[in-house]
C-alpha cells in the first residue's frame, strides 16, 4: 500500500518561477526512500511541493493515511523561542487533537532519552537534542507518513544510532519514509529506492541493484552512480 504519491508535471513559487518538473515517484507503507541531488537540484521544493508549501503546482502529491496525518523534520528545527520543549508537546498534542498525547509523548521521551531537556528552552539545546525534539514531536499523532530533511547533520554517533534504530521500528510498523540527504553511504544501506534529481528534474527513482545495472557499475556504490548519472546528464545537456 502507498503512503504517497507525487505526479508533478511543474511547481514553483509562481506560473513563470518554476523550480522543478517532471516529479514522479511513490513511497510505499514500511518503505524508506532517498531524495538525492547535488545542491540546488530541488530536493527541498520537492518538499515544499509535498507539503504544500508552494504557490504554484502542476500535478497532484497525494498522501494515503486514513486521517492525512503526516510527521515532518525540517532541516533546520523550528521552536518558538519562550516555550520548553515540554510546552512544545503539549501545544502539538492539544492542538492536533492526539488521542492519549500525554502518554505517548512520556513514551517517546524516554525512547529519545530526553528526560532530562523537557523543562529547558530548545534553543540552549545542542543540534543533536533539537533533532530528536523535533523527531517527538514528528511522531506523535503516530504518523504513517514521515518526511525528513537531513536528518543526520550535526548529530553525533550515538544520536546517529538511535535515529537509525528509530526508523527501522517505523518501518516494521508501516510508516512510509522519505529522506532527503546528502550523507550518500548511510542511504545506501539503510534505503529501499532512491529518487535522484538534477536540475530540478528527476532523471531516475531505481533501487542500488537497478541503479548499478543502468550505470554498468556491478558493485558500484551509490555515490559512484550517482556521479555518473549527473556526469551523463550534462554531457547530454551540452549535446
Amino acid at each position: 500500500m502507498d503512503r504517497l504519491t507525487i505526479d508533478v508535471q511543474k511547481a514553483g513559487y509562481s506560473e513563470n518561477e518554476q523550480v522543478i518538473q517532471d516529479i514522479h515517484f511513490m513511497v510505499g507503507a514500511g518503505e524508506l526512500v532517498g531524495l538525492i541531488g547535488e545542491n540546488g537540484a530541488g530536493k527541498s521544493t520537492t518538499i515544499k511541493a509535498i507539503l504544500g508549501q508552494l504557490p504554484f503546482v502542476e500535478g497532484k502529491v497525494t498522501i494515503h493515511t486514513g486521517d492525512g496525518v503526516y510527521g515532518y523534520v525540517p532541516e533546520r528545527p523550528v521552536f518558538y523561542e519562550e516555550l520548553t520543549v515540554w510546552e512544545h508537546i503539549e501545544y502539538c498534542g492539544v492542538m492536533r487533537e492526539i488521542p492519549d498525547w500525554e502518554e505517548k509523548a512520556k513514551e517517546l521521551i524516554k525512547t529519545f532519552r530526553a528526560e532530562n531537556y523537557i523543562h529547558q528552552l530548545p534553543h540552549s539545546l545542542s543540534k543533536g537534542t533539537q533533532q530528536k525534539i523535533m523527531l517527538i514531536i514528528a511522531l506523535l499523532p503516530s504518523p504513517e507518513l514521515l518526511i525528513i530533511d537531513e536528518p543526520f547533520i550535526g548529530l553525533d554517533p550515538r544520536a546517529t544510532k538511535l535515529l537509525l534504530q528509530i526508523i527501522d521500528v517505523e518501518r516494521e510498523k508501516g510508516t512510509g519514509i522519505l529522506m532527503c540527504t546528502h550523507v550518500l553511504d548511510t542511504a545506501e544501506k539503510i534505503c529501499d529506492q532512491f529518487v535522484l534529481l538534477s536540475n530540478g528534474t528527476m532523471f531516475t527513482s531505481d533501487t542500488l541493484h537497478d541503479l548499478q545495472i543502468k550505470c554498468r557499475l556491478p558493485g558500484g556504490s551509490l555515490l559512484d552512480c550517482f556521479d555518473y548519472l549527473i556526469d551523463r546528464d550534462a554531457y547530454d545537456e551540452q549535446d
